[in-house]
C-alpha cells in the first residue's frame, strides 16, 4: 500500500521533502497493507518492504472470519526480519481471513 510520497536521498527539491513530511503528519504511511491468511496452512509470510528485525508487526481484522480468529493469530517477534514477517494462525480452509497490518519500528 503506498501512502507517502517517496523522496530519494539524492533529492534537492525542498518542496518534495515538505510534501512527504506533510503526508506523514496527515497519517499516511508506507508501512501498512492488507494480508489474507493462507488457507490450509498454519503460517502466512508477508512481504513488507518497511519491516526489519526489531519492528512491530500489528494485525487488525478486516473480515468477520479474521475477527473470529484474531485471538489465535499472531506475529512472533523472531519472524519479523528484513522486508517480511510471518503470521502464525490456525489451519483453516476459509479464504477470507483478511487483516490490515502495520509494521513499524
Amino acid at each position: 500500500m503506498t501512502g507517502v510520497f517517496s523522496v530519494s536521498s539524492r533529492e534537492r527539491d525542498l518542496a518534495k521533502f515538505a510534501l512527504a513530511i506533510q503526508q506523514l503528519g496527515n497519517g499516511r504511511s508506507n508501512a501498512t497493507g492488507l494480508v489474507t491468511l493462507a488457507a490450509g496452512a498454519t503460517t502466512t509470510t508477508v512481504s513488507a518492504v518497511n519491516c526489519a528485525a526489531g519492528s512491530a508487526a500489528l494485525l487488525f481484522p478486516v473480515t468477520a472470519d479474521a475477527a473470529a480468529e484474531a485471538a489465535t493469530t499472531y506475529v512472533p517477534t523472531a519472524t519479523v526480519t528484513k522486508q517480511q514477517f510471518v503470521i502464525n494462525h490456525a489451519n483453516d480452509a476459509k479464504t477470507d481471513r483478511t487483516f490490515f497490518y502495520l509494521c513499524i519500528g
